[in-house]
């Protein structure tokens, strides 16, 4: 009879640890990193349906409020591809970090380097993860870099946090503030909390590619995955946000409205391989 138990709970044990183990991806084996290929993405930023040009472009949002954008950055983290197997490759976290400008051209591409394959979905973090965002300063170079000359301000030193998306402009119907001139300003972070629970605003991101092209990675060539930006989302959506009501937006409460529609402003154009 004890025989019977102890092969019944072996059974059991082995038969939880294969739902686990079905349960999630297959994480690729690490590789050498001279022998990965060249993979970029392209953010491309918008406005409904047209291009973003900042502080001359002229938009409206969802409730009929005219606006123009002076500023716009954000950070991506994270990249993770998954091949049709179920294959998951996580790039390098170190190289895995990249700061989206407007007002600069070449940023809009996040180049990262992966194994060979075919891969048909795109997973990223919009903001900073709490564990890059709490390491020490030394271990948060490149664009992490509070102290960077191009970091533009994307980091709170007063809260210890990065902030993961910001973007200013004008529109008449926000308030005059102590310049004179009629500003919004969204800044958004918040990473969770370090001592204690705080706001949370990391976004990831799932991009399905098989509809307009999976990334044909290969070492002979490079792919470039296209995504299309839709900045208008960050306005509408869950949330349609008012610049008469909510000008100034940073580390609030009201802060995760705004982050759950940008959550929603990614969509995949096509690739290039």
């Amino acid at each position: 009879m004890k025989l019977l138990h102890a092969s019944f709970y072996t059974a059991l044990f082995a038969a939880i640890l294969l739902l686990a183990s079905c349960s999630k991806d297959p994480v690729e084996p690490v590789y050498d990193q001279g022998q990965l290929a060249q993979l970029s993405v392209e953010f491309d930023n918008i406005v409904g349906g047209q291009k973003l040009v900042l502080n001359t472009g002229s938009y409206t949002n969802a409730l009929n409020q005219q606006y123009n954008i002076q500023l716009l950055q954000y950070f991506i983290s994270n990249i993770r591809l998954k091949k049709a197997d179920g294959t998951v490759y996580a790039v390098n976290q170190d190289s895995s970090y990249f700061l989206i400008r407007q007002d600069a051209p070449e940023t809009k591409y996040a180049r990262v380097k992966v194994p060979e394959g075919n891969y048909t979905s795109l997973t990223f973090t919009l903001g900073v993860d709490s564990l890059r965002s709490t390491m020490d300063i030394g271990k948060r170079t490149g664009v992490l870099d509070p102290g960077a000359d191009n970091h533009d301000g994307m980091y709170w030193g007063w809260n210890s946090g990065y902030i993961f998306f910001k973007m200013e402009g004008i529109a008449p119907q926000a308030p005059e503030d102590p310049t004179g001139q009629h500003k919004f300003r969204y800044h958004i972070g918040g990473f969770g909390g370090y001592s204690a629970p705080t706001i949370n605003n990391i976004k990831v991101i799932t991009i399905d590619l098989t509809a307009r092209g999976i990334a044909q990675v290969r070492k002979d060539r490079s792919a470039n995955i296209h995504l299309m930006v839709d900045i208008s989302k960050v306005l509408s959506g869950t949330t349609n946000v008012s610049f008469a009501s909510n000008p100034q937006v940073m580390f609030s409460e009201y802060s995760v409205n705004i982050a759950n529609n940008y959550a929603k402003m990614f969509v995949h154009d096509h690739t290039e391989n």
